[in-house]
């Protein structure tokens, strides 16, 4: 009873801490991930740079499309890693956080009911 309350606790310790370093490694992920598409938004604005031949326009957009739906399945594999972990008990996200994930998830359901 007692050393059974205890040993739920250390395991929900356990689990809090593990998930705490799963959401710093994820949001240290987003924030590379967020550079990224900056950087790659820029080049697409930009244009390739004076060392590099004017790509064909279609073969440029078609690039951009795969990228695109590249990184469009790393955010839905980021959603459902979160929807995971916040199902097991991972509610320590912030308010802001909070709100914004129900919101990414809100629009990730929209989505997929739109396909």
């Amino acid at each position: 009873s007692h050393s059974e309350a205890l040993r739920q606790r250390e395991e929900g310790e356990w689990l809090n801490a593990r998930l705490r370093l799963e959401n710093a490694r994820l949001r240290l992920e987003n924030r590379r991930l967020r550079r990224e598409n900056r950087s790659l938004f820029r080049q697409a604005l930009l244009g390739p740079g004076p060392d590099k031949p004017p790509a064909d326009p279609g073969e440029e957009a078609e690039a951009l499309r795969a990228q695109l739906g590249r990184l469009q399945e790393r955010h839905r594999r980021a959603l459902r890693h979160l929807r995971r972990c916040r199902a097991a008990g991972g509610q320590e996200a912030s308010g802001a956080e909070d709100s914004e994930l129900d919101e990414l998830l809100l629009e990730e359901d929209e989505q997929s009911v739109d396909k």
